[in-house]
């Protein structure tokens, strides 16, 4: 067990040693990308393909999306990448925009820059089971988590049997409401917490502030958190500010092993999961991590 700690991307550093601005940090789109999503399919899967899918008999309404990596080929296991998506619709002052819709993640395609991972995108679902929602999960005012728990549990080990997912090597991440489902939803209960080799959420964290949905206090989030037992976290933000903040709130919960957690920033001050299609010191980072703690078998 050891521990990092990895501060980057908005500490630029003047001649006497000191922090000049966390406000300096770039937006991302000065940096050309280097990674282009590739185009959503209906129901066809192959290598390099990013589809749209559904269980069988579930409504149309109800989808996840699924890509194989380029270098995908029957009967070889592969390490997953299952992610969640932030709310929308969403639009901020720099431009930053999130639609809330499942196929609008990029986290594990920039991660794993389309080779070597399969990569799952998952919907939060509406209180009925039914249907993808945009904001949180379940319908408002309760909220419900459990539809999209099960979905999850489901899909996961569905994935996992038909298309080589390595059941032992399954990272969740998630971009601002995903980086909180980290935790709420993959740290739900026993079972959904089982499924996880690591976690890599960006932009906000679980018990840090309370928000509309129930259970989102810092007694609940502590039940959720003691279900990590000691894996690892890659715990990602935008800003230097709200890391040292989710830093600060886990340090203080009593019982809990933070050995295996790093700190880090995107270098980007965008609240946007973008940024993953362009080459950064972040990005770079992430991407030696996954191969540490879910390597591929080449």
């Amino acid at each position: 067990m050891f521990k990092f700690w990895v501060i980057i991307g908005f500490m630029i550093f003047c001649g006497s040693g000191g922090v000049l601005s966390e406000l300096a940090a770039p937006d991302f789109r000065g940096t050309p990308p280097d990674l282009i999503l590739p185009l959503l399919v209906e129901e066809k899967f192959g290598p390099g393909t990013r589809t749209k899918a559904r269980n069988p008999s579930d409504p149309k309404d109800l989808y996840h999306v699924l890509y194989l990596p380029s270098d995908w080929k029957p009967g070889k296991k592969y390490p997953v990448i299952v992610e969640y998506a932030g709310n929308g619709p969403y639009r901020d002052k720099n431009g930053d925009v999130s639609s809330g819709h499942v196929e609008g993640s990029k986290l594990g395609y920039g991660f794993s820059g389309g080779k070597g991972y399969i990569w799952l995108c998952l919907p939060y679902l509406n209180s009925t089971g039914t249907g993808n929602v945009r904001k949180w999960w379940g319908d408002a005012p309760d909220y419900d988590p459990i539809p999209t728990v099960e979905y999850c549990k489901l899909t996961v080990r569905k994935v996992c049997e038909e298309f080589g997912g390595d059941e032992k090597k399954i990272i969740l991440c998630g971009f601002s409401r995903g980086a909180i489902a980290c935790n709420f939803i993959g740290l739900y209960d026993d079972e959904i917490a089982g499924l996880w080799a690591g976690f890599i959420p960006f932009s906000h964290y679980d018990g840090v502030r309370k928000w509309a949905y129930p259970d989102s206090d810092r007694n609940s989030a502590m039940v959720r958190i003691s279900r990590l037992l000691g894996r690892p976290q890659l715990i990602l933000s935008e800003s230097l500010a709200n890391n040292q903040l989710t830093r600060k709130y886990i340090e203080s919960l009593k019982g809990i092993d933070t050995d295996q957690l790093i700190y880090m920033d995107s270098g980007f001050r965008n609240h946007n999961d973008e940024w993953v299609l362009r080459p950064s010191p972040a990005r770079s980072f992430v991407r030696q991590w996954l191969k540490r703690i879910v390597p591929i078998v080449e």
